[in-house]
């Protein structure tokens, strides 16, 4: 636990959005005397048939050199919501919103630690039937290659030669998915994680991430969406 904050500045409106019931309203009766029981309460369950994603967004952009990866520091401006009935265009939305627009094709930059290889193969494998083309450098690459993947190798930034760097300022990376090494990241990780931020690619650093981003992208390739106002879904 890292504090006990009785405030709920930025859960409250989301919950309230989410659930179309006025939780700050209701609080302040309860505060004024009000019992639970008497504002209907006790037995109430909502009918939410739709998911509400909630997204950070961080001014990492206007930073230059700063790292996207997130700890215990307070770091975010400010939050978005995506609500759809699916959960995949939910997510849609939501990274929409906060500034990170995911590709439909393109090339992915795929970059794991070690512990992180077990799966990084079944990405790339999902990546490769939707279209896309595969970037990494030797010891990600060896992974995808033997799970039969093409992959286009590229340089350490330490060795000589064209890296991730390069790419990404040739506009030739669509998308990141580059897991951090441990607590205290190696400086190349921090330069190509700086780098696509400041050129707006969308990067994602964890397994969760890249799995609901994945599947993001193949439902919109494969479904409509459209946008809604946020009474439409409370009506």
């Amino acid at each position: 636990i890292i504090e006990v904050n009785p405030r709920a500045s930025r859960t409250v409106p989301f919950v309230s959005k989410a659930t179309n019931i006025p939780l700050a309203n209701l609080a302040t009766k309860i505060i004024m005397g009000k019992k639970i029981k008497d504002l209907g309460l006790l037995n109430y369950k909502p009918d939410i048939r739709w998911y509400s994603i909630k997204e950070a967004v961080f001014p990492f952009n206007r930073f230059a050199g700063v790292d996207p990866i997130l700890g215990p520091e307070m770091k975010s401006t400010g939050e978005v919501m995506g609500i759809d009935k699916s959960f995949e265009i939910a997510f849609w939305k939501a990274e929409i919103a906060a500034g990170q627009v995911l590709p439909k094709t393109g090339n992915v930059f795929l970059s794991a630690k070690d512990r992180d290889k077990n799966w990084i193969g079944q990405i790339g494998k999902e990546l490769n039937e939707m279209g896309f083309d595969l970037i990494a450098t030797s010891g990600t690459a060896k992974v995808l290659k033997d799970n039969n993947l093409k992959v286009k190798m590229t340089n350490k930034l330490s060795e000589d030669g064209i890296n991730v760097i390069d790419l990404m300022k040739n506009n030739e990376v669509n998308l990141l998915i580059n897991t951090p090494s441990g607590p205290v990241a190696r400086v190349d990780e921090v330069k190509i994680r700086s780098e696509a931020i400041l050129r707006g690619l969308p990067i994602v650093t964890t397994c969760s991430g890249a799995k609901a981003t994945i599947n993001a992208i193949k439902t919109i390739n494969s479904s409509e969406w459209n946008v809604k106002a946020l009474q439409d879904f409370h009506c």
